[in-house]
């Protein structure tokens, strides 16, 4: 059994919760250690006995408590190589810190986690899926293009966290400048509407149970069209499915083998 919640998702932070039986982690710590804080104890959960945290890359929204909740709590934090050579020195010193190649799988309690490179203009960026007991989830966010190894890594995942990040007719319409938003819509920016839909449709198998959209754009996507557009692809299907916002944490999901 996997438990896990978005604490926030979007350009002003980003970190997921994990839990399972014996096990407890962060995937990115873009949010105050206050924030993570709160929004773990509107879940019933604490930091206490927080494991690891592992980092995606070094851009701020996936940084900015790091240093605090690490020096506070003493939690290992887990990346690359290159996202470590990239940390901004706001950061600070870090009391214990496993840089990886990406592609290892780190074993943390109960839990697998296993690394995989993705395409973002970043630092060696990897996303991760995590299982325990035959409960698999699996994130893609904060990558321009899905490549055939992130479609083979969440294969058969029980729940997918799903970049969402922009309308492309809202992105060209919007006050964004040409360069910014031909970084977004890049093979190393961020994933579309279409492209989730895209994505998740490959993904799809009988035992998905949750779906979770994320970094979806307040300026340039709207969260019921994003919503609206993986619902077409799961019709029929008894999958939960919600988006993540910036200001508040989801709900906490269960997922089984």
């Amino acid at each position: 059994m996997l438990r896990f919640s978005l604490l926030g998702s979007g350009s002003s932070g980003n970190a997921i919760l994990v839990t399972s039986p014996a096990g407890k982690i962060l995937i990115d710590c873009g949010l105050s250690l206050r924030k993570i804080q709160l929004r773990a104890s509107e879940l019933g959960e604490s930091l206490d006995g927080l494991q690891a945290v592992f980092l995606t890359h070094e851009h701020s929204d996936h940084l900015l408590g790091l240093g605090p909740l690490a020096r506070k709590l003493g939690t290992p934090v887990f990346m690359t190589n290159g996202a470590f050579n990239g940390l901004p020195p706001t950061v600070g010193k870090l009391p214990e810190v496993h840089c990886f190649d990406a592609g290892e799988a780190i074993e943390i309690s109960d839990m697998r986690v296993q690394s995989f490179s993705v395409s973002h203009d970043a630092a060696d960026p990897v996303s991760y899926t995590v299982e325990c007991g035959g409960a698999k989830m699996g994130l893609a966010a904060d990558l321009g293009h899905p490549t055939a190894l992130v479609r083979t890594r969440l294969a058969g995942s029980h729940a997918l966290v799903l970049e969402s990040n922009h309308c492309p007719d809202m992105l060209r319409r919007g006050k964004y400048p040409p360069a910014l938003q031909q970084r977004i819509r890049s093979r190393v920016g961020h994933l579309s509407n279409g492209d989730m839909s895209t994505l998740l449709s490959e993904l799809l198998h009988e035992r998905l149970q949750v779906v979770v959209l994320v970094h979806i754009s307040e300026e340039n996507n709207d969260h019921d069209l994003a919503v609206s557009m993986a619902a077409r692809v799961l019709e029929g299907r008894n999958v939960s499915l919600c988006a993540a916002y910036q200001d508040r944490p989801t709900p906490l999901f269960e997922v089984r083998p």
